[in-house]
């Protein structure tokens, strides 16, 4: 075991979890499921049966991962924020099996703040920015500043999490100097 977990953490088998990791307090991790590397997962973190989560993730406390969910590598999962698995769920009507959960898609770099919804089914585009409270109910685009209920584009972002501003399509980070294209609703790095 090359990982570390405190002793009120509960890991059903089987489950692999890289090297590195560490989950805090009162965590439950499901069988099935895969950690990457350097992994942070804090207090009261719930991640369900077959969740993918992938290399120096940051899952803040009181965040479920439900099943159906996949996180790229470097993804930060904010405080309290919330994945859905199920788009209409009903307790009369169970729907509690994983060949009913929809797929949610966290890309590499993404950022995703407290207490913020992502409704199921959802993809969440490569180091987008999910602002706090926000609920996402549809695609996000790669480097999208998104918050307000439901999420929309309010801007851009680099990869480094600077608010990028575009001249006649073009845009330079100011703090890391990366630069980026915009073309109708998508930006790229050049």
């Amino acid at each position: 075991m090359n990982y570390f977990k405190h002793e009120t953490v509960v890991i059903d088998q089987p489950v692999k979890i890289g090297d590195g990791t560490k989950i805090w307090h009162f965590s439950h991790i499901s069988s099935g499921v895969k950690i990457g590397k350097n992994c942070k997962l804090g207090q009261n973190v719930f991640v369900q049966n077959n969740v993918i989560i992938g290399n120096h993730c940051k899952i803040q406390n009181n965040v479920s991962v439900y099943g159906g969910v996949e996180l790229e590598d470097y993804v930060f999962c904010g405080p309290s924020m919330v994945f859905t698995n199920i788009l209409n769920p009903r307790c009369k009507y169970p729907q509690e099996t994983s060949d009913k959960y929809l797929k949610t898609l966290v890309k590499e770099g993404v950022s995703l703040g407290a207490n913020c919804t992502i409704v199921c089914g959802t993809t969440i585009g490569k180091n987008a920015f999910v602002g706090a409270g926000a609920v996402v109910t549809k695609d996000v685009p790669a480097y999208a500043l998104v918050y307000g209920n439901p999420a929309n584009i309010r801007g851009w972002v680099c990869e480094c999490g600077t608010r990028l501003i575009f001249d006649n399509n073009k845009a330079q980070c100011e703090k890391c100097s990366q630069n980026y294209i915009k073309e109708s609703e998508e930006v790229n790095l050049i």
